[in-house]
């Protein structure tokens, strides 16, 4: 089989040409087109093959692209309003809610609740809790009352039998102690002056001579003995009066003042245990709470990293809980929580859009938190602050209700814009693919604010321009010639910035 690019076999009976020979020259310049030829179609197929493979076009920095093969869709600038919102899932709620809370201390157990959502009556049942715990303590408070009660009285009786004491001693044994004090002191004084008449008598004798010496100083000592006598009953009337009173009232005293101080402290004890008694008695009561007015009744909202709810029946309940709202349908928001990264253009005033299954409402911005709401598995770790929008009185809003929230953070009049989609974000710049007539061309864009579908551009784009709404799809088209082509170039030559490239 003959090669493309072989010459022609020769005949086996032809001569060797020799140089010089007219032969040889004429083969030499008849093969010379044919070799030429077979080349240009070596070059054409080749070129084919690599128009096939690449399906696109080197794209150059400054100079404009060819057009791709494969479906693209353009955009044609120009200028409009836009509106910068954000929108996020929220739930309606009452801004004045009635609550209805446990009033019974410690911990009860719900046995029955009103199903939310039920519009009630005065007077209806609302919540039934366990009475158990409340009937074993009214007995056990009770009997401490009754005991309480016996201990105050006897104390009672113990503290005026103290204040008859006192009495009983000034004009009982006081008196009586003093006045045999008295008589012996009387007593004392008059054998004091007989003793002193017969050593009065004796000493007359004794100076007549009828007695003796010795009989005087028996009398004399007589005398002595009762002087002795008459000061030791002075000293025990003295004692009695100064000393031995006081004490006696000072005991006494001491004793009331410490039956009185038992007795208040009988009196609390008595008063805390016919409290707990009482206070018992009406939680009994309020095991079974009733409405006190007209309304719609629905469960307070659980947290959200809870999987069950703290209101029903079998749950257990603490005191002041809430346990039920009654909400002011006149009065309705919606609470939505803002993402971090946009809470700081939020701000109170900021106009709202609320919309309903059935029902689109105009609100305002009423609050914004300003510390975030806990973050955890149940919402995925991101971070936000819950916002308060106001709405306005309007028939059929019912708290717990699903609503879309669209809070306007911005609005900006006659700008240029184009969609979101037909910009590339590198790490130095912003690009975008603009139709030329002679195909497809990347111009460096300055951008501006913007929200889901257009952004606001600041330069680089003229009104009227045909931008790639998929210039991804086109990028990634041409991305392999344009690796190719940068690699082939030499150093220092410039080169085209492409999609994914880390040198972009």
């Amino acid at each position: 089989m003959m090669s493309l690019d072989s010459p022609p076999a020769r005949r086996a009976s032809s001569p060797e040409p020799v140089d010089g020979d007219a032969t040889g020259s004429l083969l030499t310049t008849a093969t010379e087109p044919t070799r030429q030829k077979r080349w240009m179609l070596r070059i054409i197929l080749l070129l084919s093959l690599l128009g096939i493979l690449i399906g696109g076009t080197v794209v150059l920095p400054g100079l404009p692209l060819t057009p791709v093969d494969g479906p693209h869709l353009t955009h044609t600038v120009s200028r409009s309003d836009l509106v910068v919102s954000v929108t996020e899932q929220g739930t309606l709620e009452s801004s004045n809610n009635t609550e209805i809370k446990c009033q019974i201390r410690g911990f009860s157990t719900i046995i029955w609740v009103v199903e939310g959502g039920t519009v009630v009556q005065p007077g209806d049942e609302l919540v039934r809790l366990d009475t158990k715990r409340i009937e074993d303590a009214i007995g056990k408070h009770t009997t401490d009352a009754h005991m309480a009660r016996a201990t105050y009285e006897r104390t009672k009786a113990d503290v005026a039998k103290a204040e008859i004491a006192i009495d009983a001693y000034l004009e009982g044994s006081y008196k009586t102690q003093r006045q045999g004090l008295q008589q012996q002191l009387k007593i004392a004084q008059s054998n004091l002056e007989t003793a002193q008449k017969m050593l009065g008598h004796s000493e007359d004798m004794f100076r007549r001579g009828y007695v003796s010496e010795l009989e005087v100083e028996g009398n004399r000592f007589t005398v002595k003995q009762a002087e002795l006598e008459l000061g030791v009953r002075e000293t025990a009337v003295m004692v009695l009066d100064k000393y031995t009173k006081e004490m006696q009232l000072e005991t006494l005293q001491g004793q009331l003042r410490a039956q009185k101080s038992k007795l208040l402290a009988d009196e609390a004890g008595l008063a805390m245990d016919e409290g707990r008694r009482d206070r018992a008695i009406r939680e009994l009561d309020e095991c079974v709470i009733t409405a006190g007015r007209t309304g719609l009744v629905i469960y307070p909202p659980s947290e959200q990293w809870k999987e069950t709810p703290d209101i029903a029946e079998g749950k257990t309940v603490r005191k002041d809980q809430v346990l039920l709202l009654m909400p002011d349908l006149t009065q309705m928001q919606v609470k939505v929580a803002i993402h971090e990264s946009l809470i700081d253009r939020i701000e109170k005033g900021l106009s709202a859009t609320v919309s309903l299954p059935e029902l689109t409402v105009e609100g305002t911005v009423k609050s914004v938190a300003t510390v975030a709401a806990p973050a955890g598995w149940w919402t995925g770790n991101v971070v936000k602050y819950d916002t308060i929008v106001d709405l306005p009185s309007v028939a059929g809003l019912k708290p717990g209700m699903t609503a879309e929230v669209e809070v306007i953070m911005a609005t900006h009049q006659d700008v240029l814009t184009v969609p979101v989609s037909s910009v590339v974000e590198t790490e130095d710049e912003s690009l975008c693919w603009v139709q030329t007539p002679t195909g497809f061309q990347r111009r460096v864009v300055m951008l501006g604010d913007s929200n889901e579908v257009f952004i606001i551009v600041l330069s680089g784009l003229n009104e009227g321009d045909e931008v790639v709404l998929n210039p991804l799809q086109f990028v990634d088209e041409a991305e392999g010639e344009a690796r190719q082509s940068f690699d082939d170039k030499e150093p220092g030559e410039d080169r085209m910035p492409v999609q994914g490239d880390p040198h972009v």
